[in-house]
Formats: structure tokens, C-alpha cells, sequence
């Protein structure tokens, strides 16, 4: 296993996959709840496809997740700490800019990354969210899916939803306390307005089925240089190993895909 220790003394697990020949690029991947970076991204096949496409790619296990220093305060897990974690790990890796994907709760990751430091971001992937990420939450007794990483029994998790974040964890082996700890930090909204001035291009990617990210277009439209794709026939599990979702990601980084909103301001 290889890691680093990031400046608040976290120890993190991470690969760095350089092809033979050097790099064209480097990719930074940010899995999603739940899952690790070899769960997320080597299982379905995004580190094979990255490496036929001469891409260096680093991926890292967030905290709480995977290899990577388990924690039990919330606190540790706020969105501003998984951020400053990902930009460490550019600096460990001797990286000064970086095209960089995120999906799911990965996208939060990347994209307060590209929020505190722009410069560094050449190109921006947001994953398995859409219109619904900037929606304000519906207020909710208690803490459920803390509940669901906690409860006793998997089966007595009444929301689907829930049982299957449950279910995956523990198919993964992760430790179920601390992910209760990382969904009960407390983040700020994200700014939509900072949003809106982001420079670089930025990719939208979510599932057709995908009910709780929403229309990837309609996030899409707020960033500048913002692209939007929906996955046709995936909800938000299926979508991540799909050809469709890999063809997206790659016709975007290749500077394919045209501004469908030229009229956005």
C-alpha cells in the first residue's frame, strides 16, 4: 500500500498509475460513499481505460474509506478538509495542475478542490450528481443514513436507498462508524455563484435513472465552460462502469463535446 500523510497528520492511502512512456496527462479520481479507490475506479474499469489512453492516474482512498486512517470525530470530515486532502496529494505526487473526477460524494471533493484552488484544475468531472446538488435538503429527524451505517440488523433500514449504501459497505468491508462519522460533518452550502466562476470546462455525467442527483444539464448550465450528459437506461450504481459514461468522459477531455448552452449568461 502506498500512502502519505497530509498536513493535519491523516495518514491516506493512494495509487499513482503512470503508463509506460510518460504521461500525457494526470487524472485525480475521488470515489464515492461507501466505496474505495479500487472498488470505484479499477473494478469498473476506469483505470484500464485511462491507462490505454496514456493518462497518469491518481486515486486515493478518502478518509474514513478503503486503506485510508479511519476517524470518529464529524469534524474530520468536513468538505473543506476532503479538499485541502486532494490538493496535498497533488503536492505529494508532484503534480502542480491536474484534470480532476470525482463521482458522488466524490464530486463534492473535486469540487470544492477546483473552488479553493482553480489554477490547479485543468479539467473538471462531477459525477453521479445533477440539478438536485444545489437543492437546499429537506429538513429530516435525526441523522438517517448515520443510522443505517450503525443499525444492528441491515434488514430492519426501511428506506431502499439507505440499505443498499449499508449493504455496499459492508460488501467492502469499510468501517461502519467512521462512515457514520463522515455523513454527520457539517459543510456550508456549496456557492453558486463561486460556481459560476470557475474557469475551467466542467463535465456533468449522471444516469437517466439517477433520481437523486437530477438533470446533469440543468447543474451544467451554471458553470461557464459546463457540459451535461445523461447516461441513458443507468440509475446512479449502474452508471459509473458504463461505456457510455467513460465515452462521455473521454469525448470531453478530448475537447469533443460542444457548448450546448450558448446563451447560458
Amino acid at each position: 500500500m502506498t500512502s502519505f500523510t497530509t498536513p493535519d497528520g491523516v495518514s491516506l492511502a493512494f495509487d499513482d498509475i503512470t503508463p509506460a512512456g510518460g504521461p500525457e496527462r494526470t487524472i485525480v479520481l475521488a470515489h464515492g460513499f461507501t466505496s474505495n479507490r479500487s472498488e470505484g475506479w479499477r473494478r469498473t474499469g476506469w483505470y484500464g481505460a485511462f491507462e490505454r489512453r496514456g493518462t497518469r492516474v491518481v486515486a486515493l482512498d478518502q478518509r474514513g474509506h478503503g486503506e485510508s486512517a479511519k476517524l470518529y470525530q464529524p469534524e474530520a470530515y468536513t468538505r473543506a478538509r476532503l479538499a485541502a486532502d486532494l490538493l496535498a496529494l497533488l503536492d505529494h505526487v508532484g503534480v502542480e495542475r491536474a484534470d480532476l473526477f470525482g463521482y458522488s460524494m466524490g464530486t463534492r471533493t473535486v469540487l470544492q478542490a477546483a473552488l479553493d484552488a482553480p489554477e490547479r484544475v485543468s479539467n473538471l468531472i462531477l459525477g453521479g450528481v445533477g440539478g438536485k446538488l444545489l437543492e437546499p435538503r429537506e429538513p429530516v429527524t435525526g441523522n438517517p443514513m448515520a443510522e443505517a451505517m450503525l443499525a444492528d440488523d441491515p434488514e430492519s433500514i426501511g428506506q431502499p436507498v439507505l440499505r443498499s449504501f449499508r449493504q455496499f459497505a459492508d460488501e467492502q468491508g469499510e468501517d461502519r462508524k467512521a462512515l457514520a462519522a463522515f455523513v454527520q460533518a457539517t459543510n456550508p452550502p456549496l456557492d453558486p455563484d463561486a460556481m459560476r466562476m470557475l474557469p475551467m470546462p466542467v463535465l456533468v455525467v449522471a444516469g437517466q435513472r439517477d433520481s437523486g442527483a437530477g438533470d446533469p444539464e440543468e447543474l451544467a448550465r451554471i458553470f461557464p465552460q459546463g457540459h451535461g450528459v445523461t447516461v441513458p437506461g443507468c440509475d446512479h450504481f449502474s452508471a459509473i462502469p458504463h461505456a457510455l459514461t467513460k465515452a462521455a468522459v473521454f469525448d470531453f477531455l478530448d475537447g469533443l463535446l460542444d457548448d450546448p448552452f450558448p446563451d447560458r449568461f
